[in-house]
């Protein structure tokens, strides 16, 4: 079994889960629209099923129908939403909220394995903190009165740096999330910074951004030492850092390899294509097919990253098919990983080091990538980011 989750909330991300990463120890379901996705797995796969109430963050999501009709479904969604409410929550209403959900939930999905506690997402300062509590303490009491046994999943769920680059800050939110995993019952947690697009190779990720979010966990890890199950991401490549230096269990995968929260404005993304020998993606443009035409007169015959690049080359116009780009992702995604649990895992985080150097050493030899959406167009800018938090 592979260690990697991978986030599955549409029946594109279910077809790539079912043939790419089928050897997933978890599969995590959104509860939204589950029709679409849990039929189509093969009997006795382990589920872990969320209820997405973290969309409420977006409220009243103008943009988003398919989210509006979900919490149509539950009659105090607005409430819990509210600002006002959040700051004074009445007990009564939240407990109808959760029970509410978490019936939902096993109504939809027989027998989840997993179950995540209802929270929203953490803001800064302390606003959210007493209905979060509340949701917490509602999960306990709704599990001690129904017929689920599996375990619950605590979220958090963070919303942009300030709450983990300094120690003041990480303090507060890790005892908010230790007061509500304790209330919970939960046997594991689920961390991601969903502001954080670690693919950007901008700002000083290295030096702050990154450590920030290992020291959280580090910070975390050290209050909460019963966890069974600590996962992290969606990210691209902090995910399998944390996972390589022993902070956590099970790295997330999810579309676009970030967390986005759900119920926002639908955004149509760009068709992306990795490049394995740089472990980094790069958008499909003509302008790319060049770039590799010209790095693959810069490498070697006998390098493996000369096959590498020859076999993207060869495949060019096909991977401009949003699918084919995707599957094509997905499946270095998969080999990369599986490379990596192969290795002892007192060995891994050195492993990954060498394996961003060496991404690093190739980039510094290639030109600049094409300019195309965010990314840092430098080679090894990624690599050298990456490599400089592995150990």
């Amino acid at each position: 079994m592979s260690d990697y989750i991978p986030f599955v909330n549409s029946a594109g991300d279910q077809s790539t889960a079912s043939s790419i990463y089928a050897s997933a120890n978890f599969f995590r379901i959104g509860l939204q629209s589950p029709e679409k996705t849990v039929s189509h797995f093969p009997t006795g796969s382990r589920l872990w099923l969320d209820a997405s109430v973290d969309a409420l963050h977006c409220w009243p999501m103008a943009n988003n129908q398919s989210y509006r009709d979900y919490f149509a479904n539950f009659a105090t969604a607005a409430k819990i939403s509210d600002p006002t409410f959040q700051g004074r929550p009445d007990k009564k209403i939240v407990a109808e909220f959760v029970n509410a959900v978490l019936d939902s939930a096993l109504n939809r999905v027989a027998n989840p394995e997993w179950v995540s506690v209802p929270q929203l997402p953490y803001l800064d300062g302390a606003l959210r903190n007493k209905v979060n509590r509340l949701l917490a303490d509602s999960a306990q009491t709704w599990r001690a009165k129904s017929s689920y046994r599996g375990k619950f999943i605590l979220p958090i769920i963070l919303t942009n740096q300030r709450q983990v680059n300094k120690k003041t800050e990480r303090n507060s939110k890790i005892a908010q999330a230790v007061s509500c995993y304790e209330s919970s019952g939960a046997a594991g947690i689920w961390v991601v910074d969903s502001s954080l697009n670690d693919q950007d190779g901008t700002g000083n990720f290295e030096q702050t951004r990154f450590p920030g979010i290992i020291n959280f966990h580090q910070e975390l890890s050290a209050k909460i030492t019963t966890s069974s199950a600590i996962i992290a991401g969606p990210y691209w490549a902090l995910n399998l850092i944390l996972w390589a230096r022993g902070l956590v269990h099970f790295p997330a995968i999810g579309k676009g390899y970030q967390y986005y929260i759900p119920g926002g404005r639908l955004m149509k993304g760009v068709v992306r294509v990795a490049l394995g020998p740089l472990r980094r993606l790069a958008i499909w443009s003509s302008d790319l097919k060049i770039w590799i035409e010209n790095s693959l007169s810069r490498i070697p015959e006998t390098d493996p990253a000369h096959h590498e690049f020859s076999t993207i080359l060869r495949n060019f116009q096909v991977l401009s098919d949003e699918d084919q780009a995707r599957l094509q992702v997905a499946r270095f995604y998969n080999d990369w990983f599986n490379k990596l649990q192969a290795t002892a895992p007192q060995g891994r985080a050195l492993a990954l080091y060498q394996d961003f150097s060496s991404a690093y050493v190739l980039g510094k030899s290639l030109k600049d990538l094409p300019s195309r959406g965010n990314q840092a167009r430098s080679a090894s800018r990624l690599a050298k980011q990456f490599m400089g938090n592995c150990l």
